[in-house]
């Protein structure tokens, strides 16, 4: 199903005005849905359809972590591009395409890391030491490599993607994306050739009501793939987190069975404590059996008491009465 309401915001654009019909290009025409006055009307379904497909195919790349660049050279825009690609944190190109930017990388990097030192000598103060003159030739020096440079100065790695708004003005930076394998987002309007660009999206090229609406577009798609990296990282960062919980309640539980151990010594010596009451009512009860064996012998128990008493009377007695008789005597 098609997006009415991104249809209705690209009617309002004027994003269906193509160029002339005697100014065209003959592979565009599976995108042209008509002609009216000497002018090719764009079929904005297709344009709809296309420019999903290239947003998502930029959150994609957001959300993997890799950057876009994009560009815009000619007037209409400008200001866009700069505009939202600081919006959505991104590396622009809105003066002039540096031949060999990418390519090259290395020595435009070269070139960045001498603006960067340049600024930074601006804002230790260490210009102020300098003449005059060579002060102000090194400002100018450091204005003329921000307007060339300024909005890809933090781009240290090359980009996932290009999204150009004219491959015909931009055609070094299509034809540079191309040699290095980079996919390329672009406008294509009724005088380019969608051949060699990756993800097409047929509108008018020179309105910058339309400009403004596809890069907002574009844009938003990036956020969007930003957000869902930043929180794809919250989520690994929490099962992290959680994995590392269940292991230290593991280990925790580890040492939390190992207490269990003594307690079963505990549980032997209550066993042992029911024999205390056992004893107040039990007594009586293996004294009986021992009576029951006692009188099993007759004989030996008898001696064992005779003996008894007479003893008692031998030693104690008599001795003592015979010492007191011969003492007086």
């Amino acid at each position: 199903m098609v997006n009415n309401a991104l249809l209705k915001q690209l009617l309002e654009a004027g994003a269906h005005f193509g160029h002339h019909t005697s100014y065209w290009h003959p592979k565009a025409k599976k995108y042209i849905f008509t002609q009216r006055n000497g002018i090719h009307i764009i079929d904005l379904e297709q344009t709809v359809t296309m420019l999903e497909n290239a947003c998502t195919f930029v959150q994609d790349l957001a959300a993997r972590g890799q950057s876009i660049l994009l560009v815009g050279t000619k007037k209409q825009a400008q200001q866009t591009i700069e505009e939202e690609a600081v919006r959505c944190g991104m590396s622009y190109v809105n003066q002039r395409w540096l031949g060999g930017m990418l390519t090259n990388f290395a020595v435009i990097q070269a070139r960045i890391d001498h603006l960067v030192r340049l600024e930074n000598k601006r804002d230790k103060g260490e210009l102020d030491l300098l003449p005059k003159k060579e002060r102000v030739k090194i400002e100018k020096e450091i204005y003329h490599l921000n307007t060339q440079m300024g909005g890809f100065k933090e781009m240290t790695t090359l980009p996932g993607a290009l999204f150009i708004t004219d491959p015909i003005k931009d055609k070094i930076a299509s034809t540079e994306a191309k040699k290095l394998g980079i996919p390329v987002i672009a406008i294509v309007d009724t005088n380019c050739n969608p051949d060699g660009i990756d993800y097409p999206i047929p509108a008018n090229d020179d309105a910058v009501k339309t400009i403004r609406l596809i890069c907002s577009k574009i844009a938003d798609a990036i956020m969007e793939g930003k957000t869902e990296a930043f929180s794809g990282e919250a989520g690994v960062a929490k099962l992290v987190a959680e994995e590392g919980r269940e292991e230290a309640i593991e280990i925790l539980g580890s040492y939390t069975f190992e207490p269990e151990e003594p307690s079963q010594p505990e549980e032997l010596e209550k066993p042992g404590e029911p024999e205390k009451p056992e004893e107040p009512g039990e007594p009586k009860e293996p004294k009986e059996p021992e009576a029951s064996k006692e009188p099993e012998k007759p004989g030996e128990p008898k001696a064992s008491k005779e003996p008894k008493k007479p003893k008692e009377p031998k030693a104690s007695k008599e001795p003592k009465e015979q010492e007191g008789e011969i003492t007086p005597t």
